[in-house]
């Protein structure tokens, strides 16, 4: 063989031993991706029930993640990451100090019997309302399970049902699951005492007293539920307990106490000025379609633009001294059903 030939043959040789090492390192990184653990996530479902069978959703187990806070329409459910690592703080337990009463309703539970919130005063609540085709949902109950199991009876919890399925479908996912406490179907009048409920799982706890001290939206660590129910039952816990008061964080009727808002700068106003600002915003409707007072939409979804736009020329009215605008006229249909 001429020098040349073995000059190409090296050449060829030496570009086929650097193909077969990028080739090996290609795949052993794709093995580790393949086999690194995934970080859990916790996320809420929107209520909008999925066009697809409850079985179909439950297999999806890494949804598109939605930046608001699940309460997006459409056929597919949205869902949101709550609580972000950044925010939920394991080392503090967080009960309001004042706790609204938990609404009084009687309803017939799956079982036959009947469920009123008026005989469980003495025990911690924990009121979940859920869904069958909710993934979140499916995730979170045999965690409560558990904890109705070692709490018993110092603690009740109560599924709230938002299923349009029937009784008996509902009542054969309780049986597959397990669970162990009773189950009632939503109404109307119940969503509305609980001042709505835009995402699912949604958790009120109660303490024994029956006062409403938490709410969490969304997939929450067993843990943080365990500590609240040992902390209400006066056990000892290993965090610290620090008390709120309630300015829309649980019941958004209660923004009108808020004193800030999210992402609404009031620092630049006088004393009087940031009371007329918040007094607008406690009764101008935001225009998003959720159907709030601004200072609702605010605390209920810090990220819509259209309310923190409107409270920002709140703001600039108020600091410029202009009076709020008229309120609108009733519509036709509004004037039809008065005069009706």
């Amino acid at each position: 063989m001429n020098r040349s030939g073995i000059i190409l043959a090296t050449i060829c040789a030496a570009l086929a031993l650097l193909l077969a090492t990028f080739g090996a390192m290609r795949g052993t990184h794709a093995a580790a991706e393949a086999t690194s653990p995934r970080a859990p996530h916790a996320a809420a479902a929107s209520k909008t029930k999925p066009a697809s069978s409850p079985n179909s959703v439950a297999q999806n187990s890494n949804p598109a993640k939605d930046p608001g806070n699940g309460t997006r329409t459409g056929s597919e459910p949205a869902t949101a990451s709550t609580p972000d690592d950044d925010d939920l703080d394991m080392s503090v337990i967080r009960f309001a100090a004042n706790p609204s009463p938990l609404p009084l309703f009687m309803a017939r539970e799956l079982g036959g019997t009947m469920v009123s919130t008026a005989a469980l005063k003495g025990k911690v609540v924990i009121v979940n309302f859920w869904a069958t085709w909710c993934p979140p949902c499916r995730e979170e109950i045999p965690e409560l399970v558990k904890l109705q199991a070692a709490y018993k009876d110092q603690l009740q919890v109560v599924g709230v049902s938002e299923d349009e399925a029937s009784d008996d479908a509902v009542k054969a996912f309780t049986h597959k699951f397990g669970i162990n406490y009773p189950i009632v179907k939503v109404s109307d009048e119940i969503e509305r005492d609980f001042g709505g409920v835009p995402a699912l799982p949604t958790s009120f706890i109660v303490n024994k007293d029956g006062g409403i001290v938490q709410k969490h939206v969304g997939l929450y660590p067993i843990e943080v539920y365990d500590r609240e129910i040992r902390a209400l039952l006066g056990m000892p816990v290993d965090v610290r307990i620090e008390t709120f008061k309630d300015t829309g964080q649980i019941f958004l009727k209660n923004a009108e106490n808020a004193t800030e808002l999210p992402g609404v700068g009031l620092a630049s106003l006088t004393a009087k000025q940031k009371q007329a600002a918040l007094r607008r915003m406690n009764t101008e409707s935001c225009t998003c379609g959720c159907r709030l007072t601004i200072a609702q939409c605010r605390i209920n979804d810090s990220a819509c633009a259209t309310s923190r736009k409107i409270a920002a020329k709140i703001v600039k009215e108020v600091a410029a001294g202009e009076a709020a605008p008229p309120p609108p006229p009733p519509s036709t249909d509004d004037t039809d059903t008065q005069s009706r």
